[in-house]
């Protein structure tokens, strides 16, 4: 588009990429002004269990696009849920931002509850903190804590920043433990709280710059 003299600044045409730009103001492409680049916008998603965080299936099941509220900009998943895994899901406009989120580098936790069927002791699960290898696959630490307990019913919350895929699944079916229910509850500082099922809201872009500053990119 250079040299093709298609870029300009100031009504003058550029004629070499190697131009430091304080800012574009000025900069037009065919006459037309250049616009800054739109804020990145993050949401929050209570993914209900059932769906495929998947933009299509080609088994015809059911997507989050497909129950997403159709007034939503475009959007990306910021990881994914398994099709019964149910909860905090984010969504982001911007690619960038998603690929930052998602990368086992900046050390994100994850939290999770799970409704589990077996026996396991609290000694059990304080192990995990050192991590645990399954069948040749390392899973990294892992904060685990047994919540309650009804007979050999209970509930486990997990605190992980790896995500491996259906990590913590595979831990506590490792364990001797059936999940019969998976709820991501908080991906860092953001929290599914008392969000229903299905429902969206954006993270204000306040918080949403907070929470930039808290990553750390490897």
């Amino acid at each position: 588009m250079i040299a093709e003299g298609r870029v300009a600044l100031a009504g003058t045409p550029i004629d070499t990429p190697a131009t430091i730009l304080k800012s574009l103001h000025g900069v037009t492409v065919d006459g037309n002004a250049v616009q800054a680049a739109a804020p990145a916008r993050l949401f929050r998603y209570h993914k209900p269990a059932g769906l495929l965080t998947a933009e299509r299936d080609p088994a015809g099941r059911a997507t989050i696009y497909d129950r997403l509220p159709p007034a939503l900009p475009r959007v990306m998943p910021v990881g994914r849920l398994d099709l019964n895994t149910e909860g905090l899901l984010l969504l982001t406009t911007d690619g960038e931002l998603k690929r930052l989120l998602e990368l086992p580098s900046t050390g994100i936790e994850r939290t999770y509850r799970a409704r589990v069927f077996g026996d396991v002791s609290q000694a059990q699960l304080e192990e995990l903190i050192d991590g645990i290898e399954i069948e040749g696959v390392r899973y990294g630490s892992i904060d685990a804590n047994l919540e309650r307990r009804t007979g050999r019913n209970g509930w486990v919350e997990m605190r992980l920043r790896e995500g491996k895929n259906r990590e913590v699944r595979r831990v506590l079916e490792h364990l001797g433990l059936q999940v019969s229910r998976l709820i991501r509850t908080a991906y860092g500082p953001l929290a599914l709280d008392d969000m229903p099922a299905g429902a969206v809201d954006e993270v204000r872009q306040h918080d949403l710059v907070t929470f930039r500053k808290t990553m750390r990119p490897g």
